[in-house]
């Protein structure tokens, strides 16, 4: 059997081509359709459920795992997986502590200090998201060895430094940083604004530009995007990058929300941002995928949570059970899915 050829120049432009998706996609209206499904249920379960100040707690607390997932969508969507990223938090925000207190007991200002910090969070999430993507396109490991290892090394270097207890944010400290969490914008808590943004950066650059195309063509076929003259291991290694910059801007702004880190900090992080991006309709094999639907399943997964909070239905302690069905559940209904 002859395979036809593919002429690398049309790819290069076909790539380059923006893409106009029809509203709703497939991908999106199924976990849009859930979400609402669940708050009619949680409504009638419990009056305080559908209530502005409920809402706004319950996409506070999705920024954090919703900004990671964005990130984790890209590499999904490419072929990969990250198992890392809520280890990988925790040490980024031990160590942004460690620094914010060095900086303010060696006389920096409070601002100063927190603004330091939090630009040496985001930049070594992305650092570490590079030791990611060179590790598994330049070394061949596989995404899930690599980031099973730096899992484990990452929470035990922060249980080290912590020397098995919690990492404070100084006092003087905790004053100018708590607006980035309990700060608001006409109504709006900080963080869903930054997820906001987040989100609809990472739509931009997933559909409408040929980075964004490269990772689903990636992720499609890999054999056949390098015939395409795509430079594979560039982007695989951007994708990990992209995942650990929205790491560190989630950890940016969880830190003033307790102002310590510990060794359970960012616990099953992971777990939860996987999760989202399946529930969003995102293929486990990789090649398709979208940010709304990845939005949606972050949401819809906080709901559920605050739901049971609620409501005790069942014992809160199994919230993270009841997301791990719900991964099973959907790699389940994806066998045939290409």
């Amino acid at each position: 059997m002859q395979l036809e050829r593919t002429d690398p120049a049309a790819v290069e432009v076909a790539a380059a081509r923006p893409v106009l998706r029809k509203w709703p996609s497939f991908a999106g209206a199924g976990p849009l359709a859930g979400l609402a499904l669940v708050c009619i249920v949680g409504a009638f379960l419990n009056e305080n459920f559908a209530t502005l100040d409920n809402a706004m707690n319950v996409l506070t607390r999705t920024a954090f795992i919703g900004i990671i997932a964005v990130g984790m969508c890209f590499v999904i969507i490419s072929g990969g997986i990250d198992l890392s990223v809520g280890s990988m938090a925790a040490l980024i925000a031990g160590t942004t502590i460690l620094l914010m207190n060095a900086a303010a007991g060696a006389g920096w200002s409070p601002m100063a200090a927190v603004v330091a910090g939090m630009v040496f969070a985001i930049a070594l999430g992305a650092l570490f998201g590079l030791g990611h993507g060179l590790l598994i396109s330049k070394g061949r490991i596989e995404p899930f060895i690599v980031t099973l290892g730096t899992l484990g090394i990452f929470r035990a270097y922060l249980t080290y430094f912590s020397n098995g207890g919690a990492i404070t944010l100084g006092g003087s400290l905790v004053d100018v940083y708590s607006p980035v969490y309990y700060g608001s914008w006409i109504g709006v808590p900080v963080p869903v604004w930054v997820f906001i943004g987040v989100a609809l950066l990472g739509s931009l650059i997933l559909n409408r530009t040929a980075f964004g195309r490269y990772v689903q063509a990636i992720g499609s076929n890999e054999q056949v995007a390098r015939y395409a003259a795509v430079d594979v291991d560039r982007v695989k290694v951007l994708t990990y990058m992209l995942l650990g910059t929205c790491v560190g801007i989630a950890t940016v702004l969880y830190i003033p929300r307790l102002g310590s880190a510990s060794p359970s900090t960012g616990l099953l992080w992971e777990l939860e941002a996987i999760a989202a991006v399946i529930i969003g309709g995102t293929a486990l094999r990789g090649g398709a995928g979208g940010i709304t639907g990845t939005v949606i399943g972050a949401v819809l997964l906080s709901v559920i949570s605050n739901i049971l909070n609620l409501t005790s239905i069942i014992s809160v302690y199994l919230n993270a059970a009841v997301q791990g069905f719900v991964i099973i559940a959907v790699a389940f209904f994806q066998r045939g899915r290409k």
